[in-house]
């Protein structure tokens, strides 16, 4: 058919649907794809007609033209709606200069996005009114919704998100497409839309994961600044078990963004493998040593000065070590060897040591004690080093919520539970340590708010008891003294907190 034949064909069968040609409908479709994804499609005015005629085209077509099944072009009519679809997806995508741009890119994005998402809509309410019409009449209408539900999702997630490129109304809109999506797949969540509501019924994370895995790969992965939080938003929504059988499509692009410079992709990448680690079983993280290559992915992102970025590290990290230790074995009759998690401990208090930002400080202070508690008893392999940062980051004030104090007497009490033999030969500076704690504390008037103050008191007066234990009641003797020549009111009760607990649990061993 020539072009002006086509026009016409295509005009017969937008303004009256019984009228046209049986091609027509097919034809229609072909020549808005063209437009939308064809060399006239680089200038935006012709997509955005091409998106307008597509809009017109379906108000005046019937679901059971849409999905009837009948010879010449209409038989390729769900393969051809799957292709609209994707070219919809993509017009609507943010661009690549979007992310330098911000908020200027914005309203540009948000109004395409709620023009395809209307489009999104009528499609998904023909396929909708489709399956509830008479099978005979509509039999196309699944094959139709395979086609059309991948891009739909994807386009729903990309512009539900809050993203600079969004706006509440293509906000709204997006999320009206997910709503349909859900309701016309009969699903009740979105992860049952990727798994599968039953055993027996094929999940669509496969089609998901095969549309962003041409845009997930190094050359392109940052063309669209979107597919990024697309794949990190759809991950997070599989769990275990059903996420083990995606491992292979869905480890490498959580590798390639945690791999970035950026550090917004680094910590969306470590939240990534970091939900990988903890809903794949063990022995798949191990087999081709997946675990070993996620932990060198991260482990040097604790060289960078960003405490998100730290936050999350040591979060993946130390759910990662119980899977690293699996693949260790200690017979007993010679030393246990070095685990990652000493490894880690001991950049971590180099760290410390040298650290003044606020920020990383709390970080690395709010993780220490789980670190101490996963090593146990071997972390009296960083005593010594415990010691000088338990010691240092009591004597500096950490502002009005006082978190890394707080955090450094947790970790101060639960080193001495793991280690109390080697305790007593650091009793002066443990001692010192605390009590001049509690006496800067009590001399505060006015920066620290009283419930904090509280919290301190009582986490250093459990310490003193604590190190009591350890040193077999040395404390107690040493404290006695104190009372007698001490006139602070709040220090003279703690003091005798400590007598009277010792007193009530007098020490037997740890």
């Amino acid at each position: 058919m020539e072009p002006a034949g086509e026009e016409e064909a295509w005009r017969e069968g937008a303004s009256s649907p019984g009228a046209a040609a049986p091609s027509a409908l097919g034809l229609a479709f072909s020549k808005i794809l063209r437009r939308l994804t064809g060399r006239p499609a680089r200038r935006r005015d012709a997509r955005a007609t091409a998106v307008k005629d597509l809009g017109a085209l379906l108000e005046a077509t019937a679901c059971e033209r849409l999905f009837a099944r009948s010879g010449g072009a209409r038989r390729k009519m769900p393969e051809t709606l799957g292709e609209v679809a994707k070219a919809l997806e993509k017009y609507a995508s943010p661009p690549r200069e979007a992310e330098a741009r911000g908020d200027a890119a914005g309203p540009e994005v948000a109004a395409r996005a709620a023009e395809v998402g209307a489009l999104f809509l009528q499609l998904l309410s023909k396929v909708e009114a489709a399956r509830s019409a008479p099978g005979e009449l509509c039999p196309e209408w699944r094959a139709g919704l395979r086609r059309l539900a991948g891009p739909a999702y994807v386009f729903a997630v990309t512009h539900s998100l809050e993203q600079p490129w969004g706006s509440p109304s293509s906000r709204d809109v997006a999320g009206e497409v997910l709503a349909a999506l859900l309701r016309v797949t009969d699903c009740g969540s979105v992860a049952g839309f990727l798994r599968g509501e039953n055993q027996e019924e094929e999940g669509r994370l496969p089609v998901i994961l095969g549309l962003l895995k041409p845009s997930l790969n190094k050359e392109s992965w940052k063309n669209n600044p979107a597919v990024k939080h697309v794949f990190s938003w759809t991950l997070q929504q599989v769990t275990r078990p059903w996420l083990t059988q995606y491992l292979e499509s869905t480890l490498p692009p959580s590798l390639l963004i945690s791999d970035d410079y950026q550090t917004e992709n680094k910590i969306l990448g470590v939240r990534c493998l970091h939900h990988i680690v903890l809903n794949v079983p063990v022995a798949d993280l191990l087999q081709y040593n997946r675990a070993q290559v996620i932990y060198h992915a991260i482990f040097n992102h604790l060289y960078m000065p960003e405490y998100h970025l730290i936050e999350a590290v040591l979060l993946c990290l130390l759910d990662l070590f119980p899977v690293l230790e699996k693949a260790q074995h200690w017979t007993g009759d010679a030393a246990r060897p070095t685990t990652h998690c000493d490894e880690v401990l001991q950049l971590i208090l180099t760290h410390m040591e040298a650290e003044h930002r606020l920020l990383l400080r709390r970080t690395y202070a709010r993780n220490l004690p789980t670190f101490v508690g996963r090593l146990g008893i071997l972390s009296v392999r960083h005593l010594k080093r415990l010691e000088r940062v338990i010691v240092g980051y009591l004597e500096v004030y950490d502002g009005p919520e006082e978190e890394a104090r707080l955090k450094m007497l947790e970790t101060l009490k639960v080193l001495m539970y793991y280690t109390w033999p080697r305790i007593s030969c650091r009793l002066v500076v443990l001692l010192k340590a605390l009590l001049k704690l509690i006496c800067d504390v009590a001399r505060d008037q006015n920066l620290t708010p009283e419930p904090v103050k509280n919290a301190l008191l009582e986490e250093a007066t459990g310490c003193l008891i604590v190190l009591d234990h350890c040193c077999q009641g040395q404390v107690k003797d040493l404290l006695a003294r104190i009372l007698l020549s001490c006139e602070d009111s709040t220090v003279v009760s703690c003091i005798r907190q400590v007598h009277q607990d010792c007193d009530s649990m007098p020490y037997h061993g740890m």
